[in-house]
This record gives structure tokens, C-alpha cells and sequence, in this order.
């Protein structure tokens, strides 16, 4: 019985649209869009219910080290600062990883460019077709020549083809981009190289405008000498 059951075809079930008359009134929630509504209430609801059996049960006597570096204002926990949770040596790991990241991007940027260029290159250069022609008298050479002016106009009057062109100048357009984003790459670097050299360990000073020798408009710094041992 269950093979007949499933022979005969069923209609599909399929759910109202938003009449329009009932647009004004907002989005018509559709039974798929109730399913995923109430789960998220219901995990919600849950997560709730277990943090308040943990409330209610915690031991009032337990303590961690935790509790001596985090306070509560007003009734609202503050969690401890995590400004300085890493040490100087890592964060100049960091900030040299970052750097190596950004030298990398700038490469790769670079290697795209000169692909770019070459490409570009190739298509402003067109080779030159000189054909040489023989004559026996002037008259032959002055038909000659009126035929071969003739095909040059035919061949200099014809446009490039739209598709051509376009794909062109998109391509000087990527090129265009790409250097640009290799200068503000190569500020980026410059300004993380010096962030890196300011961590490092070194009486220094940052220099007045009057004593920079050449003006500029980023931060100059001078570290001081020191004796080697």
C-alpha cells in the first residue's frame, strides 16, 4: 500500500504571498521564517535558564585570583584591562610580522604592475608594414605611389575596435589603481618601520622644525649615542 501511496503524484504545498493590499503593514512571516524566529528564542531562553542555575548555585565562599583584579561599579562587573596583557618583546614580534605582511602585499603589488606595463607596451607598439615597389618610369611610379597613399588613408581612417579599446583602457585603469595602492602601501610600511624602531630600547628625542635638514611632513627622530660594550 505504501508503494501506491507514493506513485500518485501530490500537490505541492505552497504558502500565500503578501497580498498587496497588506504591503503597508510590513513583511508577511512566512512558517520557514517562524522556525528560525523561535529557535533563536528558544537558545536564547536556554543560555538564561543556565546561567541562573549557576547563579543560584554558585558557592559564596569560592574564590580565584581573578576576583582581586576585576571590580563591579554600580552593579556592573568591570572585566580586567587587557591593554597591556603582552609584553614588549611580543608586541615587536607582532609589529614585525605586520611589517613582513605589508612587504610582502607590496612585492606582489609591484610584480602585477610590471606584468601590467608589459602588456600595455606591447599593444602601444604596432609593428610597421613598409612595402617596396618597383617601377619602370615616373609614370609608373607616380600611379604607384597615388595607390599606396590611397591605402594608407584607407588604414590610418580605420578606428580600433570598441572592444579593444574599452578592455584597454580598463587595463590602464587597474594600472593606475595599483600604483596607488602601492604608494599608500610603502607609507603604510614606512610608518609601522618607525612605530617598530620607537619600541626598541634607546634614549631618543623628536626633532624641532628648525633642525630637520630636509623639511618633510612626517616626525623625525634623533636616539642619542650610546657606548657599545
Amino acid at each position: 500500500m505504501s508503494s501506491i501511496r507514493n506513485a500518485i503524484s501530490k500537490r505541492a504545498y505552497k504558502e500565500r504571498s503578501q497580498p498587496a493590499s497588506r504591503k503597508k503593514f510590513g513583511f508577511l512571516e512566512k512558517h520557514k521564517d517562524y522556525v528560525i524566529r523561535a529557535r533563536e528564542f528558544h537558545k536564547k531562553e536556554d543560555t538564561l535558564r543556565r546561567l541562573k542555575e549557576k547563579a543560584a548555585n554558585r558557592n559564596p565562599d569560592e574564590f580565584y585570583f581573578r576576583m582581586i583584579r576585576t571590580k563591579t561599579v554600580n552593579g556592573v562587573h568591570r572585566p580586567e584591562n587587557e591593554a597591556n596583557k603582552y609584553t614588549p618583546e611580543e608586541l615587536l614580534l607582532m609589529k614585525t610580522q605586520d611589517i613582513g605582511y605589508v612587504l610582502q602585499k607590496i612585492q606582489s603589488e609591484k610584480k602585477k604592475v610590471e606584468k601590467l606595463k608589459a602588456i600595455l607596451h606591447s599593444l602601444d607598439i604596432r609593428p610597421s608594414s613598409k612595402h617596396i615597389y618597383y617601377a619602370e618610369n615616373s609614370e609608373e611610379a607616380n600611379e604607384i605611389q597615388s595607390r599606396s597613399s590611397d591605402k594608407d588613408e584607407l588604414r590610418t581612417s580605420g578606428s580600433v575596435p570598441y572592444a579593444i579599446k574599452r578592455k584597454t583602457d580598463a587595463s590602464y585603469r587597474e594600472l593606475e589603481a595599483r600604483m596607488k595602492r602601492i604608494e599608500d602601501l610603502e607609507k603604510v610600511h614606512a610608518e609601522m618601520a618607525l612605530q617598530k624602531e620607537l619600541q626598541k630600547k634607546g634614549r631618543k628625542r623628536k626633532l624641532r622644525e628648525d633642525e630637520i635638514v630636509c623639511p618633510t611632513s612626517r616626525s623625525v627622530y634623533k636616539w642619542r649615542t650610546e657606548r657599545k660594550r
